[in-house]
């Protein structure tokens, strides 16, 4: 008890040491994977599978049972007494005890066939669950950059209060050398109320989306949670084609793997069907001995004398049972036909998936460029307006436009940097590169 409260502080201290230094995506992902309870689900399914083998490995052993039995008569019951045959009331008791084992030797290849059958359902359990893990991944990534965008958002925001406060401070100057009007003054200070404003909704949105990815490992109070400051480094690489993409999928995917085992296993469901149509052979024996209380013998005695012993062959030929065994070897080819079907629907969606990834990567790194290039003509823009409106070559209203402008490119940008980063970490996931 007192080990299990030291492991619980211990495990509460790093959570909480975790907390205040940032998490990280690989930490992230890490965290959900051990308790997600999908993931714990599949990971029982897999150990149940995993107990199915054993049980399918040992079933070529011979078993042994025991048994015991005491039982008690009361009534008439026919006597012969001397020369007489006469019908009194008697009390008996008997008792018997024996040990019974069978060994199946030839069951139609039944046995291997299970214990093959049984192993492939372990790999597709297992592949199940990696597939489980893989999913989580990708959703907790997409969580993580949505926080880093809603985050670096609401700092863009407040850059745009800074430069609010910075334009009202200098026209309140202004304005007390005679050189600017009240209203100039009252929109001024308008438009630094709006900026705050939209600085508390960016705010918001950067703690509601903390809260869903919190949520999404399962963390149990968002309360400290925060991420690690991040190094996002943007290399505008050649994009793998979807084809080269799909070749590496098809070997290191999970759903893969787990739909070809299921068609391999239902040959050996086929053969474990057929096999009804061949003999069974078995071996038994037992050893066994009862006691009597009619008897005039005591019961070491009865136990010594009337121990048993027995062996013997069993065949069991297959003849005729109302087509039963081939109606179910016709539905094992079925189901056959249906792991087939859903290999290729795999494969097939999988490759959807993949071209589907790859032209959206295409096209949010052409945006990632435009935004880009945008955001810094927007900066130039704004630089030259502050110039002219520092110098008294514009006014509040084409500044003000400048400003919005040059945050509308900003937020466009920081949009297309994060869309880009999950679309090629999509990529890297099928082509086998753990997301990190």
């Amino acid at each position: 008890m007192k080990k299990n409260l030291i492991i619980g502080c211990m495990a509460v201290f790093a959570v909480s040491v975790q907390a205040q230094e940032g998490w990280t995506l690989r930490q992230c992902i890490d965290y959900a994977i051990e308790h997600n309870i999908s993931i714990r689900q599949s990971a029982n399914e897999a150990e149940q599978s995993a107990v199915s083998v054993n049980t399918a490995k040992w079933a070529r052993l011979p078993n042994l049972n025991g048994s015991a039995g005491q039982s008690w008569n009361w009534g008439r019951t026919d006597v012969r007494i001397g020369d007489e045959q006469k019908y009194i009331s008697v009390s008996s008791h008997s008792t018997n005890m024996s040990l019974s084992t069978n060994v199946p030797i030839f069951t139609g290849l039944q046995i291997p066939n299970q214990y093959a059958l049984a192993k492939l359902n372990l790999k597709a359990a297992m592949a199940d669950l990696e597939k489980a893990k893989e999913d989580i991944s990708i959703n907790i990534a997409s969580a993580y950059l949505q926080v880093l965008f809603n985050q670096e958002l609401h700092q863009v925001s407040l850059g745009q209060v800074e430069l609010s406060k910075e334009q009202y401070a200098r026209i309140s100057r202004l304005a007390e050398l005679g050189k600017a009007s009240p209203a100039e003054v009252a929109e001024a200070k308008a438009r630094v109320a709006q900026d705050e404003m939209s600085a508390v909704q960016t705010d918001n949105n950067f703690q509601l989306a903390l809260l869903d990815l919190s949520q999404l490992i399962e963390l149990e109070t968002p309360e400290g949670f925060g991420l690690a400051a991040p190094v996002v480094k943007l290399d505008l690489e050649p994009l793998t084609p979807p084809d080269e993409v799909y070749q590496t999928a098809l070997s290191t995917k999970a759903a893969i793997r787990a739909a070809q085992y299921r068609l391999e296993g239902s040959k050996h469901n086929i053969r474990i069907a057929q096999s009804a149509f061949y003999p069974q052979l078995s071996f038994s024996g037992s050893l066994g001995t009862n006691y009597y209380s009619t008897i005039d013998r005591n019961f070491s005695e009865q136990m010594r004398d009337n121990f048993s012993k027995y062996i013997g062959f069993s065949l069991s030929v297959p003849l005729f049972n109302r087509f039963t065994t081939r109606n179910r070897v016709r539905t094992a080819r079925l189901q056959q036909e249906n792991y087939s079907l859903q290999l290729d629907n795999t494969k097939k969606t999988l490759y959807k998936e993949i071209q589907q990834a790859w032209y959206t990567a295409l096209a949010s790194e052409s945006k990632y460029t435009s935004s880009s290039t945008a955001a810094n003509a927007s900066m130039e823009s704004f630089k030259l307006m502050s110039e002219k409106y520092d110098n008294g070559k514009a006014n509040a209203v084409e500044y003000n436009e400048a400003k919005q402008n040059l945050m509308k490119a900003q937020s466009d940008e920081l949009q297309a940097k994060y869309e880009y980063l999950f679309r090629t970490k999509i990529l890297d996931f099928y082509k086998g590169i753990p997301i990190e």
